[in-house]
């Protein structure tokens, strides 16, 4: 194998993305209701164009047809069924969370001793318990070991050793003082504990010590070995705990979409069957900005309609991302990214 280390990711997971910045804020960092109003926005004005482009006006078809009612029906029918399965979703969520005593024993026995062992490696009685303040200890552990790694090397005769160690633990002391900053006001229901988690390119930095090991297996004292197990351990505790908070943050997103989804599926149901039930398109008469009122009518009514499924769209996009993008543990590279230079293995 090469000495070469290859080209280092960037510090952030907007910038290791192959993905322009703008698709990186929607898809992730956008508020996700900005987003559904963004959605709303497109049909709204989508629909108001169909209908100035359409050889056919809309009170013309009404004439022949009965475009509004089948299509005012058809949403009805939708949302009721929409509500249905947000009910099954939440019914699933919740069901990782009921189970026998015996399963929740194990359950807490799990949390526990993995908390012993965070405990044991960030030298702590007892480990924070918010995730924000876990995430940042683990950390600044892992930078604290890093440093010690460089110490341990440092007398070593081989210089490309410790000149690769160097610019390894400079990379990683500044990424974690770069991530501190970002949990240390991060509240986990937000983006922002997650967002963070990911940021910190915990997998290549495994990827990289291993390689230094590797290639200079023949350099390292008992001392270097056991500051370079103690800062691979930091790493590796890492990751279990972003998979552990991201699979939380899964389940705390889905809620939240089912108690939105809720809240905007009653004045949805109320405007399709409003429409329905009321609406009589020959008292409609005159235009705004030299639209015909009608036209106005059933453009809002439909984009109010939809709002339940641009919801669902909104936060599903976030939720799909974040999978994506996580779903190897360890270091692994599924996708295209900004690592830079090809990694020499010969």
């Amino acid at each position: 194998m090469s000495a070469s280390d290859g080209g280092e990711p960037s510090d952030t997971m907007a910038e290791r993305s192959a993905d322009p910045a703008w698709k990186h804020r929607l898809l992730l960092n956008a508020n996700r209701w900005l987003v559904t109003a963004g959605l709303m926005a497109f049909i709204f004005v989508g629909l108001l164009l169909a209908s100035e482009l359409s050889p056919v006006s809309l009170r013309a078809l009404l004439g022949t047809k009965t475009p509004v009612h089948t299509l005012f029906q058809a949403l009805t029918t939708a949302l009721i069924t929409g509500v249905t399965l947000v009910v099954t979703i939440n019914s699933l969520v919740l069901s990782q969370e009921l189970g026998a005593v015996e399963d929740q024993r194990e359950r807490l026995e799990g949390a526990l001793d993995f908390r012993a062992d965070i405990e044991q490696a960030i030298d702590a009685p007892v480990s924070p318990p918010e995730p924000s303040s876990f995430l940042r200890a683990i950390v600044a552990t892992s930078a604290e070991r890093g440093t010690d790694f460089r110490a341990a090397v440092s007398a070593s005769q081989d210089d490309e050793l410790i000149e690769r160690v160097d610019e390894f633990v400079d990379n990683l002391s500044t990424h974690a003082e770069a991530i501190e900053a970002e949990l240390e006001d991060a509240q986990f229901g937000t983006y922002g504990v997650l967002k963070a988690a990911l940021d910190y390119n915990y997998s290549w930095k495994i990827f990289r010590a291993r390689r230094i090991k590797n290639a200079h297996a023949d350099s390292f004292t008992d001392d270097a070995r056991e500051a370079y197990d103690g800062l691979l351990e930091s790493l590796k505790f890492f990751g279990l705990a972003r998979e552990h908070f991201k699979t939380l943050y899964f389940q705390w997103e889905l809620i939240n979409l089912s108690r939105a989804m809720m809240y905007v599926a009653v004045p949805a149901l109320v405007v399709t069957m409003s429409m329905l039930l009321f609406f009589d398109a020959n008292a409609v008469t005159g235009t705004v900005l030299g639209i015909d009122t009608l036209v106005w009518i059933v453009v809002v009514a439909s984009t109010i309609a939809v709002t339940p499924f641009l919801l669902l769209i909104a936060f599903v996009l976030r939720i799909a991302t974040v999978a994506k993008r996580t779903l190897a543990i360890g270091p692994f590279i599924l996708r295209e990214s900004s690592r830079g230079e090809e990694i020499e293995w010969e």
